[in-house]
């Protein structure tokens, strides 16, 4: 009997350490959203160019490199394994989508990775990015703000499912953050 339950216990395990596997996931390249170039063209924005982000100080530099995703799992951006500058070059690849991005323009966007957090818990998994940003046209700071992006979604027990999903959630974040400042007449005014 006690052979059976270990046995059993052993296949269990298994069957879980399986499921969950071992990988090392990257971030697709950054992507546009329809909704962000809308808003961007119809804001009537000039065209600005991206400057520095960097991570804020006292921010681990774990937290702007990579994040455990239940056990071996891991998820890195593509650029140069930053959080900060898959940020930066999301900002680019939206404002290029809208034809609003000119690396010669007099207004500058600038950004501090604040925080960032992804958590695949069974339930519920959550992530969240907070950074503030700052727009400078001929030398002259025009607009400065934090902001922070969150989403949850149902994550499932099984990890083979629930990581990849943490993985897109996570993702889909840094369109959503930038929607946010879409969103703000003050960043809009600031590059008109």
């Amino acid at each position: 009997m006690i052979i059976k339950r270990t046995l059993a216990l052993l296949l269990a395990v298994s069957s879980l350490l399986l499921t969950t596997g071992c990988a090392q996931l990257v971030m697709g390249p950054p992507q546009s959203s329809l909704d962000n170039t809308m808003r961007l063209r119809a804001a009537k924005v000039s065209p600005a160019n991206v400057g520095e982000f960097k991570p804020a100080e006292g921010l681990p530099a774990g937290k702007d490199q990579s994040f455990s995703l239940r056990g071996a799992n891991s998820l890195k951006a593509p650029t140069d394994g930053s959080f900060t500058q898959y940020l930066r070059a999301s900002l680019i690849e939206e404002l290029k989508a809208a034809n609003s991005f000119d690396p010669a323009s007099q207004a500058t966007i600038t950004g501090t990775l604040l925080d960032t957090d992804l958590d695949p818990a069974i339930g519920t998994g959550s992530a969240m990015l907070s950074a503030r940003v700052i727009v400078t046209k001929d030398g002259e700071q025009r607009f400065a703000k934090d902001f922070t992006a969150q989403s949850s979604w149902d994550s499932s027990f099984i990890g083979a499912v629930a990581i990849p999903l943490a993985a897109n959630n996570y993702e889909g974040l840094f369109r959503k953050f930038i929607g946010l400042l879409l969103e703000d007449e003050a960043f809009l005014a600031a590059l008109r």
